[in-house]
């Protein structure tokens, strides 16, 4: 295979640096390009970019973004089986999945074109108070500038699109930092949104080093907004750095989901056991902890295990293969200590527990308790928990003894328990009679606790990617 070397995308054009790093396929380690380093020059370049595009950004009607949005989702759909292959490769994302992604991807930047025209502000009224009359008052919002976005590996194209749709609606420019194992499908939306018209410099891509770049990217003070995804170690530190300029945070779960009594469990299973696996449950919203009523336990865990049974690991770019690799073969190190652990601790194991080359077999552990690391903390991996309840508030209180709230989600055919669950449940949002991996890119989303601060979803990370402005008028009487 003919290996590529990419540079940076700065100021609209391609950039080398004095070094490159080698990017290997997670599943089969083949080396498939040599990626610039930025470093911190370069972030600084990027920045003074961003900063001279930022009036054309303001200047540009809400139509010409929203054209320029709407293009890249069809430049996107045109290209969508090679960008699908693309993060298949990178990201080691088995290729139904990653076909999935991009249409996503197209809906995230289609929703972004949409918002771009419905940025609304409202009148006051100002005779409300005393003071008040023969006065006008009105909002309206504005872009901030700069936005600095930060990307894991997990969605390369749809948490990018994330990031950029919400920011080129609003009329901002953004310097991103895409994460090391995926800089290629990032590069590849820069190289779309140029052919769409985006002006130059009002976006940059900078790969490379996250450690080495981070506090060179927050130091600047024409920076007005971060948007990260990623572990909540690294979102409190941005956090505690950024000061006063709007922060947005994605950052970890260990996501619960409540089965009651009343459920049809054949109808559930094979919604769960996805929820619980799909992209070899790298994903920060994948199902992690099942608290399952004791009167349909047995049954739940019987089918469930059958099921998982029947998933095939294999190479991403094989249609049949359901699960593949982790992205790096240290997170198979780290998963199969947890197991470990946990065995130690008193868990068993339902089905899976081994090592499948560079990929963790599809896992189901039973006699779970909350202090187990596979519990308490976000396994990130093909590992799933099935833990026995008695009382609806048993399960509430084991859902809600974490340090994470990004989604949680209950079956149950009872209106009343459903609502009593999804006012007692400390979390982002409560999906009900669906499993927490469910998200639209529309809807509002993140988290409480660890698993995050502020909302994305287009229109919501619109609203954090403004700055509202009011206007009074004194009227002439």
């Amino acid at each position: 295979m003919t290996h590529l070397t990419k540079h940076l995308w700065i100021n609209g054009q391609w950039t080398e640096t004095q070094t490159y790093y080698e990017l290997h396929a997670p599943y089969d380690r083949q080396l498939i390009a040599n990626i610039a380093k930025a470093d911190a020059s370069h972030v600084q370049v990027a920045i003074d970019g961003a900063h001279r595009a930022a009036s054309v950004m303001r200047a540009r009607p809400a139509y010409e973004r929203a054209a320029i949005l709407a293009k890249v989702a069809l430049l996107l759909q045109a290209r969508r089986e090679e960008m699908a292959r693309l993060c298949a490769m990178e990201a080691g994302k088995p290729i139904r999945a990653a076909r999935a992604e991009i249409d996503r991807t197209i809906t995230t930047y289609q929703f972004a074109a949409e918002e771009a025209k419905r940025i609304y502000g409202e009148t006051i009224p100002m005779d409300a108070a005393p003071g008040g009359s023969n006065r006008l008052g009105m909002t309206w919002r504005e872009p901030l500038g700069i936005v600095v976005a930060i990307t894991p590996f997990n969605f390369p194209f749809n948490l990018v699109a994330h990031k950029l749709g919400p920011a080129f609606a609003a009329g901002n420019t953004v310097v991103l930092k895409p994460a090391n194992q995926t800089p290629l499908s990032a590069l590849a939306i820069a190289e779309l949104f140029d052919e769409a018209g985006l002006p130059a410099g009002a976006l940059h891509v900078l790969t490379g080093s996250g450690r080495e770049l981070s506090d060179e990217l927050l130091r600047d003070e024409r920076v007005r907004k971060v948007t990260f995804t990623g572990s909540p170690e690294v979102g409190k530190a941005i956090k505690s750095k950024a000061g006063l300029r709007k922060v947005t945070l994605e950052l970890g779960s260990n996501s619960a989901l409540i089965i009651e009594p009343d459920t049809n469990i054949p109808n559930i299973i094979e919604r769960c056991v996805d929820g619980a696996f799909a992209y070899a449950g790298q994903v920060c919203i994948s199902l992690q902890r099942i608290y399952v009523h004791e009167h349909v336990y047995d049954e739940f865990c019987e089918r469930f295990i059958a099921q998982t049974a029947q998933l095939r690991v294999g190479d991403p770019l094989e249609e049949e293969t359901d699960i593949s690799t982790m992205i790096h073969t240290h997170e198979v190190d780290r998963i199969e200590e947890w197991v470990q652990e946990a065995i130690a601790q008193g868990a068993r194991i339902g089905c899976g527990g081994q090592r499948d080359g560079s990929a963790w077999e599809p896992t189901v552990l039973l006699d779970v308790t909350p202090e187990m690391s596979v519990s308490c903390k976000e396994t990130f991996a093909p590992v799933v928990s099935i833990v026995k309840y008695r009382e609806l508030d048993d399960a509430i209180a084991l859902t809600n003894d974490s340090a994470y709230g990004l989604n949680i989600g209950i079956y149950t055919s009872n209106i009343d328990r459903a609502f009593y669950a999804a006012r007692a449940l400390e979390a982002g949002a409560v999906i009900i009679n669906d499993i927490p991996t469910f998200r639209l890119d529309h809807m509002p989303y993140g988290g409480v606790k660890d698993s995050g601060y502020g909302r994305e979803g287009v229109k919501y990370a619109v609203e954090e990617m403004t700055e509202l402005k009011f206007v009074s008028i004194r009227l002439n009487t």
